[in-house]
């Protein structure tokens, strides 16, 4: 077979729900074609080096199953069943039920609902500028960041960190809560460096043996939800054996006689008989870290999915503050850079339209409030209509038995705008057919690393998709809003947000693709004090200045929280009923629900399954490849049993979010989780759940 001819190679950013955001150089072969997508060698943090499911995303542009029309539904909801119509036919109609429902049961019936389908910022936030502009309710955005932003926010002031490559310039690293090999394969780029040219040591601490751990020097593993307490234990030792750096925190942390007292009792004994980890192994990580002041925390957000996972984020990054880390250049602490791009985003998400003080309801809780949840409601009216861009709550959205039942309403109207026919879909009155990011014009923030990048339109876009953009700026005028930014394409809006941001012009950031935000080291390293007035880090967690800082809201009363670092054993723990506790963890090849069409990733990954440990699988008389049930109060799903040694007993992982139909009985793993609001502001625990394990009826 002859190779296609590349026209050329254009430079675009991967628009997927991942810190790395990573800088891409795609073959255009003709104008509606692309081949090969590899990353961008020059850019320092991408490094040439992308995941496997980017690099074929040939599959996804080109895949026979996209949406090209727009769709009405003409049987029962999720039947099937539809009829293609026009643009003009689609937009009228949202627009005349919209207006409907907004004269019958007020503007905050109506709910745009949207997340990280694409990064860009353009296209995912302008929802936001229409939801503004008609007083329709807010959404409380909580269902990946809710957990593990505040937990560093408490500590630090601020979500910024060091520059993740000094990771390079490292002695050791630790790579905690975050399977990287599967979410984040620059991490790893970065490790490696330090471990060829410095003879770095590498820990990695998870739940499970990773593909991550495999490459580590020191593996901890770890019962689900107990990171805050190897955390205290290992400040334990730090502070017993004379490893801590005293003058460090007197200098620059809130450290006092309390705190002492405190750990003083989180021995690793203690701490061994909560995370099934050996005294050995607690002490022996406490002494690496202690002895190595070039000790690089990257902070991943898989540890947070727990009920306690803000406390546990917030006790694991203050062992570098013990240590002083954040002293040494390839020392400190990151999680990500999403506080530090000062962008002004007004024109984008319509701030000087809002219309009234709607109510912000919980997109976590998108299951309780589609079936009448009055607390969720916010003791409001039901939600009578939704538009979903960029995301597939059907799928994604924790408690899945009520999220389906919520969208089968009938007296629900659902518009969904989306590139593939999703679970989210199936149960839409409207599917409009959408744009992928090489087809349209947007800028991406890498909350993994220091830049600002631009992705232009590079392709035409097939059949009739439209952008988001275009999606909204239409149903806009439609519903009588004749402000300017409804009349705008998607480059203007890039070009005037970073003028109005002080970024420069966008012809001249065009040439390369980028804007580097790299704060100062010293800044970045905090090596003038953190983010709170009195330029000290906090062990007794500033959750109150958490709050301020990102308008946060409460869901539980602050005096429950715990004073200091510390393990809050608040989690959904195994009982006799369901003795064992389930991690619903990202696979290699998927993304959310990205991904799980294409043919590439399906190969990857094979059929739903779950790893249990041979003792476990033993005990219940469950054989490698057999089905198992898993369930509890929400539910019950069919899995395939994959026995594995590599991680605790009591523990089960089912990686990937495969669609639901690929399941038996087309229950995906969601439905397990729970829709409960973690503390202290939120968010979706979903390595967070305790289940029940039985042989599947054949």
């Amino acid at each position: 077979m002859n190779k296609p001819v590349i026209a050329r190679t254009a430079r675009s950013v991967c628009p997927h729900d991942c810190p790395s955001a990573c800088a891409l150089d795609v073959e255009i072969i003709d104008a509606h074609t692309i081949g090969r997508v590899r990353g961008a060698k020059d850019d320092p943090y991408t490094a040439g080096v992308i995941c496997e499911k980017v690099a074929r995303y040939a599959e996804r542009v080109h895949h026979p199953d996209r949406l090209t029309h727009p769709l009405r539904r003409v049987g029962p909801k999720g039947a099937g069943q539809w009829q293609q119509i026009s643009w003009d036919e689609a937009l009228d109609e949202i627009a005349a039920r919209f207006t409907q429902i907004e004269a019958e049961h007020g503007a905050e019936a109506i709910w745009p609902y949207y997340y990280a389908g694409t990064m860009g910022h353009v296209h995912r936030d302008g929802i936001d500028r229409l939801r503004a502009a008609k007083g329709y309710s807010r959404q409380y955005d909580t269902i990946c960041t809710g957990t593990a932003w505040p937990g560093y926010i408490a500590g630090t002031g601020m979500l910024g960190g060091v520059n993740p490559e000094q990771m390079a310039e490292s002695d050791c690293v630790v790579i905690w809560g975050t399977n990287a090999v599967h979410t984040q394969v620059n991490v790893m780029t970065h490790a490696m460096r330090a471990r060829k040219e410095r003879g770095a040591r590498i820990v990695v601490i998870d739940i499970y043996k990773t593909a991550t751990m495999d490459q580590a020097d020191l593996g901890l593993i770890l019962r689900p939800g107990t990171d805050g307490a190897l955390a205290v234990a290992v400040m334990h030792v730090l502070l017993r054996e004379g490893l801590a750096d005293r003058a460090y925190m007197a200098e620059f942390t809130d450290f006092g006689p309390d705190f002492e007292a405190h750990l003083a009792t989180r021995t690793p004994e203690w701490a061994a008989e909560i995370t099934g980890l050996t005294v050995a192994e607690i002490e022996a990580f406490a002494r690496l870290v202690g002895t190595t002041p070039r000790s690089y925390f990257r902070l991943g957000y898989g540890f947070t999915r727990q009920r306690n996972g803000s406390t546990a984020m917030h006790a694991a990054l203050c062992i570098p503050a013990m240590t002083g880390a954040w002293q040494h250049r390839g020392g400190g602490a990151f999680h990500s850079n999403s506080g530090t791009w000062k962008l002004d985003k007004s024109q984008i998400t319509g701030a000087a339209l809002q219309k009234g003080d709607p109510r912000s309801l919980d997109m976590s809780e998108i299951g309780p409030i589609l079936t009448g949840n009055a607390k969720a409601l916010k003791h409001g009216g039901p939600v009578k209509a939704i538009i979903v861009q960029n995301t597939n709550p059907a799928a994604v959205a924790p408690d899945q038995n009520l999220t389906r039942q919520g969208f089968a309403r009938e007296d629900l109207f659902l518009v969904v705008h989306e590139q593939f026919m999703t679970e989210t879909a199936e149960m839409a009155d409207i599917v409009l057919p959408a744009t992928m990011f090489l087809e349209h014009n947007d800028y991406y923030t890498r909350g993994g690393h220091t830049r600002v990048l631009y992705g232009p339109a590079v392709i035409d876009r097939p059949g009739e998709t439209r952008s988001n953009h275009e999606v909204i700026n239409a149903l806009a005028l439609r519903l009588g809003l004749d402000d300017a930014i409804f009349k705008t394409i998607d480059r203007d809006v890039v070009e005037a947000t970073f003028r109005r941001s002080g970024y420069g012009e966008l012809d001249e950031i065009e040439k390369n693709g980028f804007v580097d935000r790299e704060r100062p080291d010293a800044e970045a390293r905090f090596a003038d004090g953190f983010a709170w007035p009195d330029k000290r880090f906090r062990f007794s967690a500033n959750w109150e200045g958490a709050r301020e800082r990102k308008s946060y809201q409460w869901v539980c009363d602050p005096a429950d929280l715990p004073r200091f670092a510390d393990h809050w054993d608040i989690i959904e723990n195994a009982d006799a009923e369901h003795p064992f506790r389930l991690a619903t963890s990202p696979a290699r090849a998927f993304l959310n629900s990205s991904f799980n069409e294409t043919p590439g990733s399906q190969r990857r990954e094979g059929v739903p399954s779950v790893f249990i440990h041979p003792d476990d699988a033993a005990a219940n008389g469950v054989a490698d490849g057999a089905f198992v049930t898993l369930g509890n109060r929400r539910g019950s799903v069919d899995l395939t049993a994959r026995i594995r040694t590599g991680l605790p007993r009591g523990v089960l992982v089912a990686e990937g979010l495969h669609a639901n139909k690929a399941h038996r009985r087309g229950q995906g793993i969601n439905t397990l989780t729970n829709a409960t609001p973690a503390p202290p502001f939120g968010g979706a625990a979903f390595h967070d759940a305790a289940v029940w394990l039985r042989k599947a009826e054949q």
